[in-house]
């Protein structure tokens, strides 16, 4: 028989994640949609309370969570603050190639400096001419006596530059270009690492997005995620896994989008009555309603999939990012209709939410390339 209950130790995991954005999160909110900086203040208490970090074993400073549990956690931090829960889940997104190619020794060396220094770290894939198309990365790392020369230029780098290390994808050997992709830890300290700027977004304004040059950085030859080559292969392992916390995230922002707009609307009187018993309006939150409940689903399955082992996992959780921020857009622009002026007055959050979710349908893929990923694991 099929379960959908959690256990008592995933029940506390929602009731932590979700103190902790009712508490810490929701007050400042605000400021930080407004301001547009990085949420230090929250990170260092996320890391505090321990929400960093998440899947990265205990061993090693993190929390030891799987997939399962820690998407379970997205989605309190999605519906009080995608912004802010972005900036603390992107660190899991970095850190992933990590925790697939990293030896003991990297792991013990670098998470010990990202965990003492309570520090950031940023996944570097995405340039000017490449982003859902992998294969199209410029940036170079060339070996050169026991260090890599690294060199290129990434966008639209989630927590780049407030981060200790940078997860950066160059290729190798230019001559063999896509073939040699290969991923490298480079410290933001390094000399030649560049800050462009800061990119100013519609949405999720609580987290940062930089554009970052390299100009001759040299990395120990030790910085190297895996071998020469594996790149592609660790981005898409990464992928796998990450984008089912992009899915729940998106489901959090539907859930509190539906829960507001629908308090809202129970409570509105005109023509003397709540505007619930007009079946247009009705009608629209049942509709929201159940998508949210079947984007959930459509979460835990991919999580539980990928936690079984079973073969492309990659394609359930492209199913599940996909549609889970299809329906936050749908549930959200919803929200704001429903509620009319109010929803679309920052009084009530859910013109945020509608800000928001946009994004949740263009990073780790557009989701055109999520059906392109789901189509080639469907008809293999």
């Amino acid at each position: 028989m099929v379960d959908f209950s959690l256990t008592k130790e995933q029940q506390a995991i929602v009731e932590k994640y979700r103190d902790f954005a009712e508490t810490v999160i929701k007050p400042v909110r605000e400021k930080y949609d407004l301001s547009g900086e990085f949420p230090w203040e929250v990170v260092k208490k996320a890391y505090d309370a321990g929400l960093m970090n998440s899947q990265i074993p205990k061993k090693y400073g993190g929390e030891g969570l799987n997939i399962f549990d820690a998407q379970l956690g997205s989605e309190e931090l999605g519906a009080v603050c995608a912004g802010i829960g972005i900036s603390i889940d992107a660190n899991m997104l970095a850190l992933t190639p990590w925790l697939i190619a990293a030896t003991d020794e990297q792991l013990k060396k670098f998470m010990g400096i990202v965990t003492e220094e309570k520090a950031a770290v940023a996944y570097c894939l995405t340039e000017p001419n490449a982003g859902s198309d992998v294969a199209g990365i410029k940036t170079t790392a060339i070996l050169k006596g026991d260090k890599y020369i690294v060199n290129g230029h990434k966008r639209f780098i989630t927590n780049g530059e407030v981060s200790k290390f940078l997860t950066v994808f160059a290729q190798a050997d230019p001559e063999r270009g896509a073939r040699s992709l290969s991923c490298f830890i480079v410290p933001t300290d390094a000399p030649g690492v560049e800050m462009v700027s800061r990119l100013d977004k519609m949405g999720q304004r609580g987290s940062v997005q930089s554009e970052i040059k390299f100009h001759d950085v040299e990395i120990p030859k030790g910085n190297i995620l895996g071998r020469e080559g594996e790149g592609f292969l660790i981005g898409m392992k990464t992928f796998d896994r990450t984008r089912t916390g992009v899915a729940a995230l998106s489901v959090g922002i539907a859930r509190a989008a539906y829960e507001i707009s629908k308090e809202w609307a129970k409570n509105r009187i005109q023509f003397g009555k709540p505007v619930t018993a007009n079946q247009g309006v009705s009608f629209m939150l049942a509709e929201m309603a159940t998508k949210v409940e079947l984007a959930r689903l459509m979460t835990w399955k991919a999580a539980w999939y990928y936690e079984q082992g079973l073969k492309t996992p990659g394609t359930y959780s492209a199913m599940a990012k996909y549609f889970a921020s299809d329906v936050a857009m749908e549930v959200t622009t919803d929200a704001v209709q429903v509620m009319g002026g109010d929803g679309y007055t920052r009084s009530f959050g859910v013109e945020k939410m509608m800000r928001d979710a946009k994004l949740c349908q263009i990073y780790e893929g557009t989701n055109q390339v999520q059906r392109l990923v789901i189509s080639k694991g469907i008809l293999k």
